[in-house]
């Protein structure tokens, strides 16, 4: 959902870059294993209100986060502000892709 609309939205402002199109990181992304896109749904979209504790007031993020709370998941995210929103788990992005990397090593 709002995932792709954001990467894309990062491309644009030059703060990622990928060595490949965005639509094709997209599909990528989504086509790996345990990953899958969540509907926006009346519940996330009444979560995205109502998050406990204090939450900047960004709705892209606030959506960003609410699914991940509805769902009991992980976000994949750089984004400082909601690495310090402690009611949420999150996997750094940073993290990820070093883990990607040395995959990529000792497959490759």
């Amino acid at each position: 959902m709002i995932f792709c609309w954001e990467v894309a939205k990062l491309i644009e402002l030059k703060r990622i870059s990928f060595e490949i199109d965005v639509h094709d990181w997209i599909n990528q992304a989504l086509s790996y294993p345990g990953i899958q896109l969540i509907e926006f749904s009346p519940r996330i979209a009444v979560e995205s209100i109502k998050l406990p504790g204090e939450f900047h007031r960004d709705p892209a993020d606030q959506i960003i986060v609410a699914p991940a709370r509805v769902h009991d998941c992980p976000l994949l995210t750089m984004e400082q502000k909601i690495l310090d929103y402690k009611h949420v788990k999150y996997i750094k992005w940073d993290d990820a892709k070093k883990k990607w990397s040395r995959r990529k090593k000792t497959r490759g």
